[in-house]
């Protein structure tokens, strides 16, 4: 219960206006801290929602595929320059993103995560990073702004971001897929 208390008061935290005025008027800020702590704000609150919603969610959600890919439709469409733009412009689709990464994004993925099983949660990070690079290549070697609202520097560096993110999931595959990590689980499978 407490990381439902964590979660909901990063998710206010987030909503307060001063602070969602300073992480978006840096698109670095908006896109790779905003957006990914209101993921994280759901993640935290995810518990919660399994317990009150439990049959909801398994019902929807047996095999953890339909909650992962809920993430990435919610993730890949937070991703598009123009959403970005259009929730800065328009209350209503700020509105949508303050209730579509924490409760459609960070919920379902909480939930999923560990019906996956080893395999999937491998496909899981090798879309992510593909995701990534390819977000980091389209930031990086455009040749206009993609977003009104931000210059090309922003734009930039957001791209190297994403790059960035891109190696570290790949390097954390390398280091899951060729070390024993059995030593990890075995107080899971106990």
């Amino acid at each position: 219960m407490r990381q439902f208390w964590y979660g909901l008061s990063l998710f206010l935290l987030l909503a307060l206006p001063p602070v969602r005025g300073l992480l978006e008027s840096i698109m670095a800020f908006h896109m790779h801290m905003q957006m990914m702590l209101l993921v994280v704000s759901g993640l935290l609150m995810a518990p919660f929602f399994q317990k009150h919603f439990g049959g909801i969610i398994e019902k929807f959600n047996k095999t953890g595929i339909p909650g992962t890919a809920l993430f990435f439709i919610i993730l890949l469409y937070w991703m598009l320059p123009r959403t970005m733009d259009e929730a800065l412009e328009l209350w209503t689709l700020e509105l949508f993103k303050f209730i579509s990464l924490p409760f459609l994004a960070g919920v379902p993925l909480r939930d999923s995560w560990k019906k996956l099983g080893r395999a999937g949660q491998i496909i899981g990070y090798l879309v992510l990073s593909v995701i990534f690079s390819t977000m980091a290549y389209l930031y990086i070697f455009s040749e206009s702004t993609l977003c009104n609202n931000y210059l090309m520097t922003d734009q930039k560096t957001v791209g190297w971001g994403f790059a960035f993110f891109a190696v570290c999931i790949l390097l954390y595959l390398i280091l899951t897929v060729f070390t024993d990590q059995s030593q990890y689980f075995e107080s899971e499978e106990e």
